[in-house]
């Protein structure tokens, strides 16, 4: 028995049973059970479970009649709101998998989702529509897109909305601008009326717990981002224990302001409130003030996020008019929370902060910490039904208790492997005792009590506000620039979002006085998602090379000071 158990909430198995149905039961039975309670709630228009189930199988009408077939892959890129929900959903029901993408990425970033994947549909918004039609009309005639779904945020509230559940001024133009509709190359682009009345037949649901029904994709330390194959069950098992862990139901008001793009905010939060019958409310991005209202508004009582979004909202000068007393669960991931703030929220709200841990790879919480027993600063422990551990990356021994090493997980959580990628999928696992182990890249280690805590990285990985930055991927677009004969990202520290990248560049002596730190920026700007881009360029006139001609990255990140 290990130590971990000790501090196991009483209420909870260890492992559970599974149930033999796909994700898209999980809606079903929430609707059939709770058909006019709110599922979602968007700048004050909601969106009832019996309205959300019957949009999301028009939608998937919608694919059916666009040729989506079981298990064809469906990119679906968007920020928070009601329009990803169905779609996320119809594309289950369509017996498909859903490409999941960072709104964030651009055009050239963009290819790579359509392509590796082979998506001949794609969901989306129409800020980000122009994007993807740049990226899709790039490609080759055969890799190209074949239809486009295109929605506008005010497709599903009132514009006119007053009050606490009012978006801020300044997004206005952002999400009530109605852009013109698309064109694809030789590809057929609806909107969202249009797909949702386009009828035909329902196919049947033919998917159980074994087939694929996720395809996120992470990066790496090498090469473009690779896909994670989750099946259903995978899925299905974050969601009901990630529900039985919080003391879920459906009398749970979650803020969703963590995006349902990114693992955790689509299995933690997305599908274990539809599993549970829980109320969502619905922020697009992260606003201070407007989360404050919200949560007093609508009495929020479940909140995950990145730490830095407590920060920010404790900062607000209107704090103190807001009322969190409805919150019972507050926690999240991605960066460690400041001691001082998580004592404050204990202090001052009687809220422990539960920190958990996951991966991609994992359908977010391969760890969590105890609601009733959590330590700060801390992953947690292994998550229900998980055996993780704390090898040796090279003799593969477990360490001893306090001593750090690689941490591997085993559970009905972690994926399948990667798409089209055996090779990294033979490398990413061992076997223990007869058991297939993921090995996450990450060091850590585990105390007497059995908790785990992370020390270090054996991946080379930045952690920009729980956004990870893998320097390769930037490295290789940052390549694409004509003055850029070299670069090496590395991190710098950050007060507020823990690491930010730098590049450190080498130009072509062509270029040398035709650009300037701040042009590389703005550059990266148009060519890379928002998160990616180095907040500092410094020029250099070699990088250091070892004997063998690579970079020493390390040397100019100890430089850094990091």
């Amino acid at each position: 028995m290990r130590a971990h158990y000790k501090f196991w909430p009483k209420r909870l198995p260890h492992s559970i049973t599974l149930p033999a149905t796909s994700l898209w039961d999980n809606l079903e039975t929430s609707a059939r059970r709770y058909p006019d309670k709110a599922a979602l709630i968007f700048f004050g228009t909601v969106l009832t479970y019996a309205g959300l189930l019957q949009k999301a199988e028009r939608l998937a009408q919608c694919l059916r009649g666009l040729g989506v077939e079981k298990g064809d892959r469906v990119v679906l890129c968007m920020q928070n709101c009601p329009q990803l929900v169905i779609a996320h959903f119809a594309i289950l029901r369509a017996n498909a998998v859903v490409v999941p993408v960072n709104p964030m990425n651009r055009s050239e970033e963009l290819k790579h989702y359509i392509t590796d994947p082979d998506a001949r549909v794609a969901i989306t918004t129409a800020d980000l529509a122009p994007e993807l039609v740049r990226a899709s009309d790039a490609l080759d005639a055969n890799d190209r897109l074949a239809h486009m779904v295109v929605t506008h945020f005010a497709d599903a509230f009132d514009a006119n909305v007053q009050g606490d559940d009012a978006p801020p001024a300044a997004w206005s133009q952002w999400l009530l601008t109605r852009h013109a509709q698309p064109v694809l190359l030789r590809g057929q682009v609806l909107n969202w009326t249009q797909a949702l009345a386009a009828g035909g037949e329902l196919p049947e649901l033919s998917v159980g717990p074994a087939d694929l029904a996720i395809l996120p994709y992470t990066s790496g330390t090498t090469g473009l981002p690779k896909g994670c194959m989750h099946p259903h069950s995978s899925i299905m098992h974050n969601a009901v224990a990630s529900g039985m862990w919080g003391n879920g139901s459906a009398e749970n008001v979650v803020l969703v302001v963590v995006p349902m793009f990114h693992i955790t905010g689509m299995v933690s939060i997305m599908h274990t409130s539809v599993r549970a019958g829980a109320t969502m409310v619905l922020m697009p991005r992260w606003d201070r003030d407007l989360a404050g209202r919200l949560i007093s508004r609508r009495k929020v009582t479940h909140w995950t996020n990145i730490p830095t979004m407590v920060i920010d909202l404790m900062a607000s000068p209107n704090f103190a008019s807001y009322d969190l007393s409805s919150l019972v669960y507050i926690g999240g991931g991605g960066a460690a929370m400041p001691q001082a703030v998580a004592q404050r929220l204990l202090e001052q709200f009687d809220l422990r902060y539960v920190e958990g841990y996951g991966l991609t790879e994992t359908a977010a919480p391969s760890h969590s910490n105890p609601p009733d027993a959590p330590k700060q600063q801390c992953l947690g422990i292994p998550f229900m039904g998980t055996d993780a551990r704390v090898i040796d990356p090279d003799t593969l021994q477990e360490m001893p208790v306090g001593e750090a090493g690689e941490i591997i997980m085993h559970g009905p959580e972690v994926f399948n492997g990667y798409w089209k990628r055996p090779d990294a999928t033979a490398a990413a696992f061992i076997e223990i005792d007869g058991k297939r182990f993921f090995r996450s890249g990450d060091l850590g280690r585990v105390d007497e009590d059995g908790y785990f805590f992370l020390t270090d990285r054996l991946k080379r990985m930045i952690n920009a506000s729980g956004f990870k930055v893998w320097p390769a991927e930037v490295e290789a677009l940052m390549y694409r620039h004509p003055a850029i004969q070299e670069a090496c990202i590395i991190s710098t520290p950050d007060s507020y979002r823990g690491e930010s990248v730098k590049a450190v560049v080498v130009l072509r002596s062509t270029h040398k006085d035709l650009v300037t730190e701040q042009g590389i920026v703005d550059w990266c700007r148009e060519n890379m998602a928002v998160y990616k881009v180095p907040r500092v360029v410094q020029f250099v006139d070699a990088l250091p090379k070892s004997g063998a001609g690579k970079v020493m990255w390390r040397t100019l990140q100890e430089q850094e000071g990091k």
